[in-house]
């Protein structure tokens, strides 16, 4: 594996540190100012940030390049410092239009839409117009094992009916999220459990779809973004709206899931990164005991610690993205796995320190580690609960290790 990135990346870091440093921060304090009058809309200094972004090419940076014209061109091992750098900085994915859930969509109507589907709503979703949601997750069934869906999606004529619970999807809350993709069961009967499932495409303004409430995260709304409860009763759509076909559901679920993992992961480094250089400012500031912090031995033993482990989790973060461009996604499952089940438990504690040499401020809405935390905590559920992935790992290396 070569660590060394071209020229294009060498460009593309630079621009996106400065992109960061010179538009998006500066723009943090207004854009809590307008978020907090408006929970659920876009703040608008975050649209112009987007429009920005968009004027000097970097955007959409995070789809591989064997999508074409809908590209940077990147591979995944080539966009991996780029959304470190973003993860550092809670708005800054989203003006790259590089935010999830959008990105996991996005990747779905690009490697398994029609072109119908594709003009109306991929479009405008690189265009960074509309914001989507993905609703899978449901209240009544454990959801890491998406065959134990209920969500019915059942066939009437030229239409689909569904009926169902959901909950916890994220970005349903925001005003501009105006397309859903659904998974639910249209052939619940089938003995081959993998081929119940179908994922739709459902506007969220269809007759029938509720957006209930606002799931809290950890005592929080989170919003924009928001992770709504969504009931759908008798909700119609044309049998057009189905992606890719009856019984792929599971097939488009997993080919997605594998990006959005090691994106989250990617964007963990940089917080955890960010984190660990929030630890060293305050211990060099800070003076307890008579004696700059960093003077005691257990304030440098995190420090040290938290540079470890960042570092551990961004070699394999590579690695398992190195693995994705050579050798396809189904084939890196395993260093997916390792790294989803690393990263947020590595973040967590990074971040952990990084709170506790803060005192009561790093618990505080004055420093990103509150949010930052909260963050790496949700991800050890997201996308596949820690036991579903170390379960499955576990039985892969024993088929080829045993």
């Amino acid at each position: 594996m070569n660590f060394e990135y071209s020229d294009k990346v060498k460009e593309l870091i630079v621009q996106v540190r400065d992109f960061i440093d010179n538009e998006v921060v500066p723009a943090e304090p207004t854009y809590e100012e307008q978020l907090a009058k408006n929970p659920w809309e876009t703040p608008p200094v975050l649209d112009q940030l987007k429009e920005k972004a968009k004027a000097k090419g970097l955007w959409n940076l995070f789809l591989p390049r064997e999508h074409g014209d809908f590209t940077a061109g990147l591979t995944n091992l080539e966009y991996a410092p780029l959304a470190e750098l973003m993860g550092r900085h809670h708005i800054a994915s989203e003006a790259f239009n590089c935010a999830a859930p959008d990105t996991g969509n996005m990747e779905v109507l690009a490697k398994y839409g029609n072109a119908q589907q594709q003009e109306q709503w991929l479009k405008p979703l690189l265009e960074g117009k509309i914001r989507s949601a993905f609703a899978m997750t449901e209240p009544e069934v454990a959801s890491s094992d998406a065959t134990n869906i209920e969500t019915s999606i059942t066939r009437d004529g030229d239409d689909y009916l569904i009926n169902g619970r959901k909950f916890y999807i994220s970005g349903a809350m925001r005003k501009s999220c105006e397309i859903m993709i659904v998974m639910g069961k249209t052939d619940p009967d089938n003995p081959n459990r993998h081929q119940q499932q179908s994922q739709i495409l459902v506007p969220t303004n269809t007759p029938g779809v509720t957006v209930k409430r606002a799931m809290q995260v950890l005592g929080s709304v989170d919003a924009p973004e928001g992770h709504a409860e969504v009931i759908f009763e008798n909700v119609r759509v044309p049998k057009e709206n189905m992606i890719l076909g009856e019984g792929r559901g599971f097939e488009i679920a997993q080919g997605r899931l594998g990006p959005g993992r090691i994106h989250h992961c990617m964007r963990l480094i940089g917080a955890s990164q960010r984190a660990l250089e929030l630890m060293c400012k305050r211990a060099n500031e800070r003076v307890v005991f008579g004696q700059p912090m960093i003077k005691h031995g257990s304030v440098r033993e995190d420090i040290a610690k938290s540079a470890c482990e960042i570092e551990q989790a961004r070699l394999l973060t590579l690695k398992a993205a190195d693995a994705m461009d050579r050798f396809g996604n189904k084939e890196a499952k395993d260093l997916i796995a390792m790294i989803k089940v690393i990263a947020p438990n590595m973040a967590l504690r990074v971040i952990d320190r990084a709170m506790q040499i803060h005192g009561a401020v790093g618990l505080s809405q004055d420093t990103p580690l509150a949010g930052f935390f909260a963050y790496a905590r949700t991800l050890r559920l997201a996308d596949g609960p820690d036991q579903v992935h170390m379960m499955q790992l576990g039985r892969n290396l024993a088929k080829q290790l045993g």
